[in-house]
């Protein structure tokens, strides 16, 4: 009988450690949000998260804006700001970092947001400011004709009619930054959002070779 109750007792135990929930990761760096969309590194991995659904590690996006993402991990739920490294008890913040490599025409260019939306930029240190076509600004749904002070500015084909607005969110791989001074050009050029020095100068930036290392500044 003693025997039995042993065998019993391992039983449940077993059947505890079975029952008992693993954590799914052990780190999350938030990389990237969009609406509905999480872009983010599970234990070094990176997986898109989407509203609903489970990644192969067991994490779940419960909702996604600009601002945060609500993700489940074992069961429990927390808010999560893009550009920080959780690990443990999902508490601890990290400085972000964005890597951008040399492109075959000697530029660096990079995937980005602004607002929250897609848009495709070009590292120019010599632009004081971030700087569009009003193409793109309307692409964009910026009001720039209402909310911008008109200037004229200088471009490579002379003087074009422009206006001086602020972008409420301007965001770079994990790097994400509030209130950024630009520049929208009336016509078609610039062909692609120029990532000018009213951002580039609140980060860190060091150029290595072929990779230019943007950081978030403490």
């Amino acid at each position: 009988m003693r025997h039995l109750s042993v065998i019993q007792s391992f039983g449940l135990i077993l059947v505890l450690m079975l029952s008992t929930p693993v954590l799914a990761v052990d780190d999350i760096r938030v990389m990237a949000l969009f609406p509905g969309k999480a872009m983010v590194e599970l234990d070094g991995k990176s997986r898109l998260l989407k509203i609903g659904k489970t990644s192969p590690e067991g994490v779940l996006l419960i909702s996604a804006d600009s601002s945060e993402a609500v993700i489940e991990i074992d069961g429990k739920r927390d808010s999560y700001r893009v550009g920080a490294k959780y690990g443990g008890s999902f508490n601890t913040g990290t400085r972000s970092e964005v890597r951008i490599t040399r492109d075959n025409y000697g530029g660096y260019t990079t995937v980005g947001s602004i607002n929250g939306q897609t848009v495709n930029m070009l590292l120019d240190t010599g632009a004081t400011s971030v700087a569009m076509s009003s193409v793109e600004a309307k692409r964009l749904s910026l009001q720039y004709w209402l909310n911008g002070s008109k200037v004229m500015v200088g471009t490579a084909s002379g003087y074009a009619k422009g206006y001086k607005i602020v972008l409420n969110r301007v965001q770079v791989g994990a790097i994400s930054l509030r209130n950024v001074d630009a520049m929208v050009i009336e016509g078609g050029s610039p062909r692609q959002v120029l990532l000018g020095m009213s951002f580039l100068n609140r980060v860190e930036m060091t150029n290595s070779s072929n990779i230019m290392l943007l950081r978030s500044k403490l």
